[in-house]
């Protein structure tokens, strides 16, 4: 099969070969998936660029769109045909889905509604999923304001979408003019430029001096001086998802315990099995029903994956990054 595939740590083109390997197998639970489009997301780079290798040789990307073409002992036959989408396909393993096969377990092989096509199924396996548990961490959420962080980013996009459907109020920071429309057009009521205006002050100003009564964080380590700001009411939530900045980050302990505010950390590659579980049943129910949009911000071809990997790194891409492989 033609894949892409890595050594060493380094630079997109350093590191990155794309040829020739064997087709993999599907062993006992598994099936195997021609894949037709692979997503690229932040952290396939930065395992590229410096996580050790678990293996001599990483197929990286985690996120797909195919067919189950073959399945292993104990799967049903039922499933050959079958257009799926894929979660976590190279989390701990060194097989990932930017190759034309990945053989994995059954359950990482989610069933594709007939109205999806290959491209958007490769935005959901991080995306879809990080945005879903960030918005169901925060409750009932009818009525109430939220600041989402990075509201034109891959997540913040469908996160945008999720807490509209709940009925919330989004007020999301962006970079530029054009990103704010991007992220108006998910669901985002009013935004802020975090770059020409101060984000608290202006969090105020939009809820009365009230503040919000959540945040979705992507970047814990600039987005916690918020608290300390105001911008988040007595009883408030953060959930994070990410920090730009992985040292330790000082937490604003007083005001957080004064005000009984809730911090709420997830990793999406670690969600527990009924974690995950509701949130394939809810982006599946939206998905059959046509309510979830997408963005693909570009396409690149295998053979061209190291320029796919630098538009995720550029950070100058809207939506989501995919690799085109069948």
């Amino acid at each position: 099969m033609k894949a892409a595939w890595y050594e060493k740590n380094g630079s997109a083109r350093e590191t990155l070969i794309v040829g020739e390997l064997p087709t993999p197998e599907p062993g006992p639970g598994e099936v195997r998936v021609k894949i037709s489009v692979s997503g690229v997301n932040p952290s396939d780079v930065k395992s590229r660029r410096g996580r050790p290798l678990n293996a001599p040789r990483i197929i990286p990307h985690s996120d797909a769109g195919g067919v189950i073409d073959a399945v292993g002992p104990g799967v049903s036959a039922s499933r050959i045909g079958e257009r799926v989408w894929i979660w976590n396909g190279q989390w701990q393993r060194p097989m990932g889905t930017a190759a034309e096969y990945i053989a994995l377990p059954e359950a990482q092989a989610v069933t594709l509604p007939d109205n999806c096509d290959f491209a958007a199924a490769a935005c959901l396996g991080i995306p879809a999923l990080t945005a879903y548990e960030a918005v169901r961490l925060l409750g009932d959420i009818q009525g109430k304001t939220i600041l989402l962080i990075g509201a034109a980013s891959s997540v913040a996009h469908y996160a945008a979408q999720f807490a509209a459907l709940k009925g919330a109020k989004i007020i999301g920071t962006v970079s530029s003019d054009e990103k704010a429309r991007h992220a108006l057009a998910a669901g985002v009521n009013e935004t802020i430029n975090y770059k020409t205006e101060p984000v608290a002050q202006r969090v105020k100003e939009m809820t009365g001096q009230r503040g919000v009564d959540a945040i979705i964080d992507m970047d814990f380590s600039s987005t916690v001086n918020l608290v300390r700001e105001g911008a988040l009411i007595p009883h408030g939530k953060i959930v994070c998802y990410g920090s730009n900045s992985m040292d330790d980050v000082l937490i604003p302990f007083r005001p957080m315990l004064m005000n009984s505010m809730q911090l709420l950390f997830f990793l999406v590659y670690d969600l527990t099995a009924e974690q995950r579980q509701e949130g394939l049943a809810e982006i599946g129910k939206l998905l059959a029903s046509g309510r979830l949009t997408h963005t693909i911000g570009a396409r690149y071809s295998l053979d061209d994956i190291a320029a796919a990997h630098e538009a995720v790194e550029g950070g100058r891409v809207m939506g989501n990054v995919v690799v085109d492989i069948g």
